[in-house]
């Protein structure tokens, strides 16, 4: 093994510095650490991905949480910026072309916005008359377990938009995509409302961890 090798195995950190690893080698405690750049990012690292489970738990932590493993304002807001630029290249894929013929890159960012948000949220896609996406909202948060949602609500801001056509999305903070009897209800509602005024409810999708449902897909839309 050659000098530059060695080093380059050592770790994420040394002496307070961020290391180049390999890909192949990279870990989810290397990726935490070297985001935390100090003598004790590996350790808190460690703590962090012990306690919640994944990565993408611990980059959404609330800030609360997180400065109970030692992380400053500075570590938190590494990780905040993080899921920004994350997010911000997800999002830019959708925009490039109508969101019905992208749905795959729309799947994967609304995966990489609310996937492991700790409560529901309810985000609203308005679309144009070529389903361009003119608005991305998150209208409502709630608890771990609901979000209120109210239909006239939902219309009113997409006349204000001038939208024909929506998609609305929710997330399952326990990672299990399966509508509820609730989201069923709330989806009728919603479309007999957006139909009444000429406005298109083209899907109802419920973010998990890594799998989602489509209402439509599913038939019950």
């Amino acid at each position: 093994m050659t000098s530059a090798s060695a080093s380059l195995r050592q770790g994420p950190i040394r002496n307070g510095n961020l290391a180049v690893l390999p890909s192949t080698e990279t870990t989810e405690q290397d990726l935490l650490a070297g985001l935390l750049a100090s003598s004790q990012g590996s350790e808190r690292a460690s703590a962090l991905l012990q306690h919640f489970p994944s990565i993408g738990h611990v980059i959404t932590a609330e800030a609360a949480q997180l400065r109970a493993f030692g992380l400053t304002g500075r570590n938190i807001a590494a990780f905040r910026l993080v899921r920004d630029i994350a997010c911000r290249m997800a999002e830019a894929g959708v925009r490039r072309r109508p969101v019905l013929s992208n749905w795959q890159a729309l799947i994967a960012y609304l995966q990489t916005a609310m996937a492991y948000e700790q409560v529901e949220q309810f985000r609203i896609l308005f679309l144009d008359t070529k389903n361009n996406l003119i608005a991305d909202e998150v209208q409502q948060r709630g608890t771990v377990n609901h979000t209120p949602v109210y239909p006239r609500e939902v219309i009113k801001r997409a006349l204000i938009l001038n939208a024909s056509a929506l998609i609305v999305v929710h997330n399952h903070p326990s990672g299990d995509s399966k509508p509820s009897r609730d989201d069923i209800g709330m989806t009728r509602e919603l479309k007999a409302a957006a139909q009444a005024l000429g406005i298109e409810l083209h899907d109802h999708v419920v973010i998990g961890h890594g799998n989602h449902a489509s209402f439509r897909s599913l038939g019950l839309l």
